[in-house]
């Protein structure tokens, strides 16, 4: 879905992130059907630094023998039987950040937490979090016990979390916010023109801001950008992932790398800050440019 990857090529990323002083790691079980966990696992325990290290990974996803269907279940069992099979792929004795990767409407989410505050017991987990859920869901979690994480996505093209005010209710009560795709699945890096195509299977056929006159709007507004983050001496992506992180409420951004030269730009969007008027001629023009803003609802599975 996303175009493929390495492992030689996953293990120096990841290398590569720990000499950079990255120190959090987000994973999930359905990331090529364990093959990222393990690949985590084996890089955090040959660099010798789990202890300097936070790894996040998900529960609640399953999929068939074929590997051809996924779909949500985030019941007690489930989660059980995934906690003891990531930590045996990431090769620790417990998981910093363990969440709950999309709400599962066939399993209450109380009796999810409860499971989960079981595994925070038996020492399994150290933190509880949520990923892909609303308002409504996090408060019914909250009944049950602390929720410290929510990982939401969100970016300039993606601002959902902003307008439910999902932002603000983490913010307010102290729970940390891993957000991803600061990129929006690449339209954020500056590389489109905006008459590229894409082939079955891939993930960004079946988003709709890469099709059409959609997808030239994009990409212009993302040459817009470039401007404001010359004057930086950044480039689009790197003002991209600092925009997010600029956010009051945003504690993390999390960058997806296939290879070092990617994490290396990545990183280059830490260290500094944008101005009020940068943001606000950030702003100006998405609005200018995107007439109707779009979602990332098509990544929902089942």
């Amino acid at each position: 879905m996303w175009g493929g990857a390495e492992d030689r090529d996953s293990l120096a990323t990841i290398r590569r992130a720990i000499d950079l002083g990255i120190n959090l790691i987000d994973t999930a079980p359905v990331y090529g059907h364990g093959r990222s966990e393990e690949l985590v696992g084996r890089a955090v325990a040959e660099s010798g630094q789990r202890d300097k290290l936070i790894l996040a990974t998900k529960v609640g996803l399953e999929w068939n023998k074929e590997k051809t269907e996924v779909w949500r279940n985030a019941a007690p069992s489930r989660i059980a039987r995934e906690v003891e099979e990531s930590l045996s792929r990431l090769r620790t004795d417990v998981i910093d950040i363990y969440q709950v990767h999309w709400p599962d409407p066939g399993t209450p989410f109380e009796e999810s937490m409860e499971a989960l505050l079981h595994m925070q017991r038996q020492g399994k987990i150290r933190f509880i979090g949520v990923s892909n859920f609303n308002q409504a869901q996090m408060e019914r979690c909250l009944k049950v016990g602390p929720v410290q994480v929510l990982q939401p996505p969100y970016n300039l093209f993606e601002r959902g979390i902003e307008q439910e005010g999902l932002l603000w209710f983490c913010r307010d009560r102290g729970i940390g916010t891993l957000i991803y795709g600061p990129l929006c699945r690449g339209l954020l890096s500056g590389k489109y023109r905006g008459d590229e195509t894409f082939g079955s299977g891939d993930i960004r056929a079946m988003d709709p801001k890469f099709q059409g006159d959609r997808l030239r709007a994009y990409a212009a507004c993302v040459d817009r950008l470039k401007p404001i983050a010359q004057r930086h001496r950044k480039t689009v992506s790197q003002l991209a992932i600092r925009w997010c992180l600029d956010q009051p409420g945003v504690t993390v951004a999390l960058c997806g790398a296939r290879r070092p030269g990617q994490i290396q730009e990545n990183a280059g969007g830490a260290g500094w800050s944008l101005s009020a008027a940068d943001q606000e001629e950030i702003g100006r023009i998405v609005d200018e440019t995107i007439q109707v803003p779009l979602g990332p609802e098509f990544m929902a599975p089942p």
